[in-house]
C-alpha cells in the first residue's frame, strides 16, 4: 500500500467506528508555548484529556503532523542511524474523551492491523503494563492468535504521564516482528522488533506526593507512525526506502551525483531527505528560524543538514531545491507547504547562504583541532574550541559532537558548558545595560530594567532617542528609550504617527520588532535631523489608527470564543491580521462554514458587544494564567509572565496587544468573506467601527435602490433599468443580499432579464442574418486563391460583428471574406488557406497598420477612416 492509501484506511476504519476526523493541528503548537512542537497526536486534545474543554464528540481520530527534535522527545540524533527514527513525522491516531476504554481500544486497533491493513498475526507481539491483569486477560481474549506473545514490561516501557503530575495510565503496544535476519530485541536495541502503535489508558492523576487516584472518565489515547506502517506494508528495509521518503533522496541522488546506500552509507541522505522534511513543514506553519527556542532547533536542523550534504560535494544552497518534491507528493492531503512553498525556499535557501559563509573555513578549523588532538593522544575536543564553533562559526555544539564522533572522539561537554556559563557572567557583569543593533546598524546601551513600551496607557509622551540614523533618503530610523508606539507582533500591526523635536519632525509610518526592540521606522516632515541623533522628543501616535486597530483587536477575541462556540472546541486562531480597516482570523476547521452558521457567529459577536463588556487586563504567570483557563493567542512569545486580556466573563486569552476599554466601543461587527486557506484551516474577514458603520450604509442605499425594481413591472424595465440592477447585484454584499431575503427575489428578476435579453439576443441576430445576405460585397476579387469578398458592416458591439462575420463565412464557405466594421474598426478574415489569409491581412497591415492575429480566423483592428484605403490595397494586390 502507498502511504497516502494507509493514511485514508486507516480515517476510514475509525470514522465507521463513530470517530470525529479531526485536521492535523499546526506543527508549532498553537496553545501550549512549553512545547517547542507538537509532538504527539494527542497535543490538540490535551485539554480535553484534562478536562478542560468539551466538545460534540467523546471520539477523534486525526494524522498529526509531529516533530521531535528537542525536549523530552528528540530523536534528532538518532536520523540515519536507524531504521525508524525521523524529526518529522506523522502520527495516526485515535482517542477516546470518557467513552470507550482498554476492551474497545485493544478491538479496533487488532481489527485495523489485521483486517484492514492484513497484517500476518503470527509476527505480531503486544506488551502491557507488568501489573495491568485486565489489560493482559483482554489481548488473549480479543486475540487468541498471540498465544504467550503478550508480555509484561514495566514502568520504562509501559507506563505513561503527562508529567510528573496529572492523567497517567499503563499502556500496551504493539510490536511486529521483522525476521531474524535483523538484529534486535523486543523493547531493546536493534531495528529487528519494530514498535507499530501504543495505547494508552488514561485511568488515573498523580498528584504531587505520587498517589494515584483513578479518574471518573478513563480515557484512550492511540498512536502510531504512518512511516513506520509504510515501511511494513511496503517491505522496505527501513523507513528511508518508502515513498514518503524516495522523492526525497533520488533528488539528492540527482543534486549530488552520489548513490544511495540503505546502510550507515546512506546517512547523508537519509538525513538530508528528514531534515527537509522538518524544515518543511514547520515553516509552513509559521515557525521561524532564529537563535533562540524552536528557531535554534530548526536552524540546527538546517545547519546539520547542508553539512551533510558538504560531504556529498554539495558545497552551494542545496536544501530549498528538495522542498519541491516534497510539496509534490504530500501537497495534495498537506496544502499548506504547497501554499507556502516559495517562502519556505527563501528562507531555507537564505539560512544556506548564511550558514555557507562560514562552514568551510569552521570544517577547516574542526579538523585542526581533531588532528591536535590526535596527535596529542587526546581522544577528546576541549570545551573552549567546541564553544569557539559555536560562537564564531555557528556549528551548533550537538553538529560537532556528530564530526568528533566521526573521527573517533569525544567532546569535553562539561568544559563547553562552563563557557557559556561564563559568557553569561560576563554579559551580567558588564552592567545592566544590554546592547542593541537596530537594522540601521547602530549599537546602542540600553537599561534592561526599564519598560520600553508604554503605551498601554499613554498615546503621547516626551522621551529620549537612544539611536536615531537617515537610512536612505529622507527616511529614518529611531529606537526611542520609552515609547507609546506598539510595534507589529502577534497580528497587530504597528503604530504611526510622529516623533518631533525642536528642529524636526518625523511622520512614523511603521513600528517593528528586532532583537525584541522598538523600531521606530519614519519620513522627515520638515527641518534637520543631525547624524546620529540622540536628545529629547516627544512621541505621539495617531490615535485615531489606534483606536480602529483596537476595535479589531477585541472583536478578534470575540470572533475566537463565538466560534468555538459554534463550531466545536477544536478551533483554534491559526494565523491573524488585526489592521486599522480590517481583521482577518484563520482558524482550524475542517470544512466550509454554512450561513446559519456565518449568521449564528455574527450574532453572538455583536449581542456581545452590544452587552458593553468591560475589557481588562492583568500581568500573571504563565503557570496561573493555565491555571485561570486563559487560552494562547497565535502568533505571541511567552515569558514567565503574561498579560491576560478578559472581556467580561466571555473571553479571556493571553495577549499582549491593545484593546478597547468596552466592548460598546466595537460599534459593530460584520463577516466579509469566509474560505479555505489550507486543508483544516479557514480564513474569516471582517470589518468593524467606522469601516463597519460605511459599510452598512452603503449597502442599505443600494438596497433602498434594489428595491424599487421588484415591484416594477418587467416590461417597464428597460436597458438603462437592466444596467443598474446588475451593477447593483455587484455591490451588494451576497450576504446582506441573504439577511434581506432579497437574494431569491434578484435571482428571479435577473432570469427574467436573462430570457429578455437572449430574446432580443435572438432576434437581433435573426435581423443581421436578414442583412448579410442582402449585403453586397464592397469587393469582389477572382485571385489565383478563388473569390477574395471584401464586406463592410455597422455594428453596435463586437458581439454583432461577429454575428456578420459569421453569417458571410457560412453563405460564402469556398471564398476568402474579408469583414471591416464603419464603428469600432474591427476587421476579420476567413479563408480555408491559412497562408492566404495571412498574406491579406499583411496587405491590410501595410496599408493602414492594422494588428492582428489567430488561427483560423485572422482578427484585428484598423483606424475607422482607413477602411476604403484597405480595401483599394487589396484590389490593387490582387486584381487579376
Amino acid at each position: 500500500m502507498k502511504s497516502y492509501e494507509i493514511r485514508q484506511a486507516f480515517l476510514d476504519y475509525f470514522e465507521k467506528q463513530g470517530h470525529r476526523i479531526v485536521p492535523s493541528s499546526p506543527v508549532v503548537p498553537l496553545d501550549d508555548p512549553t512545547l517547542l512542537f507538537t509532538n504527539a497526536g494527542m497535543v490538540q486534545f490535551k485539554n480535553r484529556f484534562l478536562g478542560f474543554e468539551k466538545g460534540d464528540y467523546k471520539r477523534a481520530a486525526s494524522s498529526q503532523k509531529c516533530i521531535r527534535a528537542g525536549g523530552k522527545h528528540n530523536d534528532l540524533d538518532n536520523v540515519g542511524l536507524t531504521a525508524r527514527h525521523q524529526t518529522f513525522f506523522e502520527m495516526l491516531g485515535n482517542f477516546s474523551f470518557g467513552d470507550y476504554f482498554k476492551e474497545e481500544a485493544i478491538y479496533f486497533a487488532w481489527e485495523f492491523f489485521t483486517k484492514t491493513l492484513g497484517l500476518d498475526t503470527k509476527k505480531l507481539y503486544a506488551t502491557v503494563y507488568k501489573d495491568d491483569d485486565d489489560a493482559e486477560k483482554l489481548w488473549k481474549k480479543i486475540a487468541p492468535e498471540l498465544g504467550n506473545r503478550v508480555l509484561r514490561f514495566g514502568e520504562k516501557d509501559n507506563f505513561w504521564s503527562m508529567g510528573d503530575t496529572g492523567p497517567c495510565g499503563p499502556c500496551s503496544e504493539i510490536h511486529i516482528d521483522r525476521g531474524e535476519h535483523i538484529p534486535g530485541e523486543l523493547n531493546g536495541d536493534g531495528d529487528r522488533f519494530m514498535e507499530l502503535g501504543n495505547l494508552v489508558f488514561m485511568q488515573y492523576n498523580r498528584d504531587e506526593s505520587g498517589q494515584m487516584t483513578p479518574l471518573p472518565k478513563p480515557s484512550v489515547d492511540y498512536g502510531g507512525g504512518l512511516e513506520r506502517f509504510s515501511m511494513i506494508l511496503q517491505n522496505a528495509e527501513s523507513n528511508f526506502e518508502t515513498d514518503l521518503f524516495t522523492p526525497l533522496i533520488n533528488k539528492v541522488v540527482e543534486l549530488s551525483g552520489k548513490k544511495y546506500y540503505s546502510g550507515v552509507q546512506g546517512t547523508p541522505h537519509k538525513v538530508i531527505a528528514d531534515h527537509v522534511r522538518a524544515l518543511t513543514f514547520a515553516l509552513a506553519d509559521n515557525a521561524t528560524i532564529s537563535n533562540e527556542g524552536r528557531g535554534y532547533v530548526l536552524r540546527r536542523i538546517l545547519r546539520r543538514a547542508a553539512r551533510y550534504g558538504h560531504q556529498l560535494g554539495l558545497n552551494e544552497p542545496f536544501l530549498y531545491k528538495i522542498v519541491q518534491p516534497l510539496v509534490d507528493y504530500m501537497g495534495a492531503y498537506f496544502p499548506e507547504i504547497k501554499a507556502q512553498r516559495g517562502h519556505i525556499e527563501l528562507v531555507v535557501k537564505t539560512e544556506e547562504e548564511q550558514f555557507g559563509r562560514c562552514l568551510n573555513i569552521g570544517l577547516e578549523l574542526f579538523d585542526d583541532i581533531a588532528e591536535k588532538a590526535v596527535g596529542t593522544g587526546s581522544k577528546v575536543i576541549p570545551g573552549e574550541q567546541v564553544f569557539k564553533l559555536y560562537d564564531t562559526y555557528g556549528f551548533p555544539v550537538d553538529l560537532t559532537e556528530i564530526m568528533a564522533r566521526e573521527k573517533g572522539l569525544g567532546i569535553d561537554m562539561n568544559g563547553c558548558e562552563k563557557c557559556f556559563e561564563e559568557r553569561k557572567e560576563l554579559s551580567k557583569k558588564g552592567s545592566k545595560f544590554q546592547a542593541i543593533i537596530c537594522s540601521a546598524g547602530i549599537e546602542i546601551k540600553r537599561d534592561s530594567q526599564i519598560e520600553k513600551f508604554i503605551g498601554y496607557d499613554n498615546e503621547k509622551i516626551d522621551t529620549e532617542v537612544l539611536a536615531g540614523k537617515s537610512i536612505d533618503d529622507k527616511k529614518y530610523e529611531f529606537i526611542l528609550f520609552q515609547t507609546p508606539f506598539y510595534a507589529e507582533s502577534g497580528g497587530q500591526v504597528g503604530d504611526t504617527g510622529f516623533i518631533l523635536a525642536d528642529n524636526f519632525k518625523i511622520k512614523v509610518t511603521d513600528t517593528i520588532k528586532i532583537n525584541d526592540e522598538h523600531i521606530h521606522i519614519g519620513k522627515l516632515v520638515n527641518g534637520i535631523v543631525p547624524e546620529l541623533y540622540t536628545g529629547r522628543v516627544t512621541a505621539e501616535i495617531d490615535s485615531s489608527r489606534r483606536a480602529d486597530i483596537q476595535r479589531n483587536h477585541t472583536a478578534t477575541h470575540l470572533l475566537h470564543k463565538a466560534l468555538r462556540m459554534t463550531l466545536g472546541e477544536h478551533v483554534y486562531q491559526s494565523g491573524s491580521l488585526v489592521a486599522p480597516d480590517r481583521l482577518r482570523f484563520d482558524f482550524s476547521h475542517f470544512k466550509a462554514m454554512t450561513d446559519d452558521e456565518l449568521n449564528e457567529v455574527e450574532n453572538i459577536v455583536n449581542e456581545k458587544i452590544n452587552t458593553d463588556l468591560p475589557v481588562t487586563w492583568e500581568n500573571k504567570s504563565f503557570a496561573e494564567a493555565k491555571k485561570m483557563g486563559a487560552m494562547a493567542l497565535f502568533g505571541e512569545k511567552y515569558g514567565d509572565d503574561v498579560r491576560i486580556v478578559k472581556t467580561g466573563n466571555f473571553s479571556m486569552e493571553l495577549c499582549g496587544g491593545t484593546h478597547v476599554n468596552y466592548t460598546k466601543d466595537i460599534g459593530g461587527f460584520f463577516i466579509i468573506s469566509e474560505g479555505a486557506i489550507a486543508a483544516g484551516t479557514r480564513r474569516i474577514e471582517a470589518i468593524t467601527g467606522d469601516a463597519f458603520e460605511k459599510f452598512i450604509s452603503e449597502q442599505n442605499g443600494y438596497i433602498d435602490k434594489l428595491k424599487r425594481y421588484f415591484d416594477k413591472p418587467i416590461e417597464q424595465i428597460d436597458d438603462s433599468d437592466i444596467a443598474e440592477i446588475k451593477n447593483l447585484q455587484g455591490y451588494i454584499h451576497t450576504r446582506i443580499l441573504t439577511k434581506e431575503n432579497l437574494a431569491s427575489k434578484l435571482a428571479d428578476l435577473l432570469d427574467i432579464i436573462k430570457k429578455q435579453e437572449k430574446d432580443k439576443s435572438k432576434s437581433a441576430a435573426k435581423d443581421i442574418s436578414q442583412k448579410a445576405k442582402e449585403l453586397s460585397p464592397k469587393i469582389n476579387i477572382d485571385t489565383d486563391k478563388g473569390n477574395l469578398l471584401g464586406f463592410v458592416v455597422k455594428n453596435k458591439s463586437p458581439k454583432e460583428f461577429m454575428t456578420y462575420f459569421d453569417n458571410f463565412k457560412s453563405v460564402h464557405q469556398n471564398e476568402t471574406i474579408v469583414v471591416c466594421s464603419r464603428l469600432n474598426g474591427q476587421y476579420a478574415i476567413a479563408s480555408s488557406d491559412y497562408n492566404f489569409a495571412v498574406k491579406v491581412k499583411n496587405t491590410l497591415f501595410e496599408s493602414v497598420g492594422a494588428k492582428g492575429g489567430g488561427k483560423p480566423t485572422i482578427r484585428g483592428a484598423m483606424p475607422v477612416d482607413k477602411i476604403e484605403t484597405a480595401l483599394d490595397s487589396l484590389k490593387k494586390k490582387y486584381s487579376l
